[in-house]
């Protein structure tokens, strides 16, 4: 398995950021908007639904690699066929809501079931953060074992901050970021930390211990294109400056 170059050499460099505009959007310009958004705003990766329809247009607009995300494994094969470069399982948040929880027998066993459908594409899996630290350690090293390429770590979508401004920031991005922390240490491979982040943690998650941060709702949910671009901008910018990176 060979991750693409772009991947690659932002993971080496600590500073990969994956722009997410949602596991269940479906809605091709929509999803058209967040992606141009990211190329311009200089983002490594996108994350969208693995509908091929949907795969292959985004192709058709962007040379950024297409990372595909669901929690059926069968769903990546014509994603795959239609343009996409590497699959994600996760994005659970969508799930939540509706009172579906991934517990790690699951995870591990959608994990087991896609290496052996597809054994040669790089593949991101999402760990819960319903799951306690110890656990979601547990686990990140499980999934590496049964062919994880890379880890991602969530914080959850109901979270609310107590405090205005940067520490209700700091605040919202804590459970990722303590997440990133413990897995890193243990793992081999990139940790991309992910849910409820900004550009004032993002290089937080760095250095936690990330090679990355994956980024939906502070970008997805931005009523118009201009805006999403400098949010895009920011973030890569808190990346690429980040002083902690040279203590990490």
């Amino acid at each position: 398995m060979t991750m693409h170059p772009r991947l690659d050499r932002a993971f080496s460099s600590k500073n990969a950021l994956k722009v997410i505009s949602g596991l269940n959007n479906f809605n091709r310009d929509r999803v058209a908007q967040v992606v141009k958004a990211a190329e311009a705003g200089g983002a490594t990766f996108v994350d969208i639904a693995a509908e091929p329809e949907l795969v292959q247009h985004i192709r058709s607009i962007t040379n950024l690699p297409i990372c595909v995300s669901a929690v059926e494994p069968e769903l990546f094969v014509n994603a795959l066929k239609a343009g996409a470069d590497l699959i994600e399982i996760g994005n659970f948040d969508s799930f939540y809501a509706q009172g579906r929880k991934f517990e790690a027998p699951e995870v591990l066993s959608l994990t087991r079931q896609t290496r052996a459908l597809l054994p040669d594409v790089t593949l991101s899996v999402t760990v819960p953060h319903i799951l306690s630290l110890d656990e979601q350690v547990e686990l990140a090293l499980r999934l590496v074992d049964a062919g994880a390429n890379i880890i991602q770590t969530e914080g959850g979508a109901s979270i609310h901050p107590v405090h205005p401004g940067v520490l209700g920031l700091i605040e919202k991005a804590a459970p990722t970021l303590a997440a990133a922390h413990s897995i890193a240490q243990e793992v081999e491979v990139p940790v991309l930390c992910a849910s409820g982040l900004s550009n004032v943690t993002a290089p937080m998650a760095i250095a936690a211990g990330a090679s990355g941060v994956g980024v939906g709702s502070a970008i997805n949910q931005l009523d118009n294109e201009v805006a999403m671009v400098a949010q895009v901008r920011s973030l890569v910018e808190a990346l690429v400056n980040n002083p902690a990176k040279a203590i990490v």
